[in-house]
């Protein structure tokens, strides 16, 4: 038995090393959307025509997921249908249109920030909606995070005005409505699986965005610079279907706390990627506030973590 346990041992360790690998490796893609976005926004192509290829691009990818999840399970009911198509609107659709609308007008580094005030978010609607206590810690956090992103929105207001309280504006409202998804998948995650419900969620946001485009666009809109197509292609695959896989797989070797824990590094790496990339400025404005909202994240998601007594 001793021998046996002994030789689990390095295989578990490596695991685990996989699994934050894998959490570290999401997160920095799922930051490096918004530089995409950034550098596509340069050849004068507008939000709705740029999430329409992201989405046209991503939709084989996800369509492929929800068919591979649902092989072997019944078929969804009525009700199912409806969640599937509620938590898609809100959950993909929304919450990306608003995120490309926004990024039109603020840092990427602000974006980023903002959408990472999502956990505290997604207290509030269960206070709101459920009823759920909140602890006095999970305040302070929240306190603390939202001081971090006023500091960054201060500094970044003064060259950009009125435009930069609008681009926060829509962030925000897209992390609301991401928030909205987290609140109500839960009961759909249980019974769907996690892996079926987003391939089928985000289908239907790839659908809506295609269906958005054909409304609100002439066709002619989408002839487009070809970097707008490549960057396109690279935001559906390596920051949108890539980090949604590799998260999955991290959460079940290590949880979705430590997963978490790990995502931490997001927002530090779209700040690196945005001064490398794009020349945004790093001050110590941004550095201070950065370190305020992932302080106040960390301290949030704590105690969020602990049992109620």
């Amino acid at each position: 038995m001793p021998s046996a346990q002994a030789s689990q041992a390095p295989e578990a360790s490596k695991n685990v090393a996989l699994g934050i690998a894998l959490a570290v490796l999401g997160a920095i893609a799922f930051s490096g959307k918004a530089i995409i976005v950034k550098l596509a926004y340069r050849h004068g192509v507008d939000a709705v025509t740029l999430i329409m290829y992201r989405m046209l691009f991503a939709l084989p990818i996800f369509a492929a997921m929800a068919c591979w999840a649902s092989r072997g399970k019944p078929p969804l009911s009525r009700r199912d249908w409806w969640g599937v198509l509620g938590l898609g609107v809100s959950g993909y659709y929304l919450a990306s249109f608003l995120d490309f609308a926004g990024l039109a007008y603020i840092s990427a580094s602000l974006e980023r920030l903002i959408l990472y005030l999502n956990p505290t978010i997604v207290m509030g609607l269960g206070w709101l909606l459920y009823g759920r206590t909140i602890r006095w810690q999970q305040v302070l956090g929240t306190a603390i995070s939202y001081c971090g992103v006023v500091l960054v929105f201060g500094q970044e207001s003064q060259g950009q005005g009125a435009n930069a309280a609008w681009g926060a504006l829509l962030v925000f409202l897209s992390a609301v409505s991401y928030a909205i998804y987290m609140v109500y998948s839960g009961e759909m995650v249980q019974r769907l699986g996690a892996l079926r419900l987003v391939g089928l969620a985000t289908t239907v946001a790839c659908l809506c965005c295609l269906l958005q485009f054909a409304l609100l666009r002439p066709l002619s809109a989408a002839l487009v610079a070809p970097e707008v197509v490549w960057l396109s292609v690279l935001n559906a695959t390596l920051c949108t279907a890539a980090p949604v896989l590799m998260v999955m797989m991290a959460i079940e070797r290590i949880g979705a706390s430590a997963a978490a824990q790990t995502g931490m590094v997001g927002p530090m790496s779209t700040i690196l990627m945005g001064v490398w990339l794009l020349g945004e400025p790093f001050t110590a404005w941004v550095a201070a506030g950065t370190a305020l909202v992932i302080a106040g994240i960390f301290v949030f998601s704590r105690t969020a973590r602990r049992p109620q007594a």
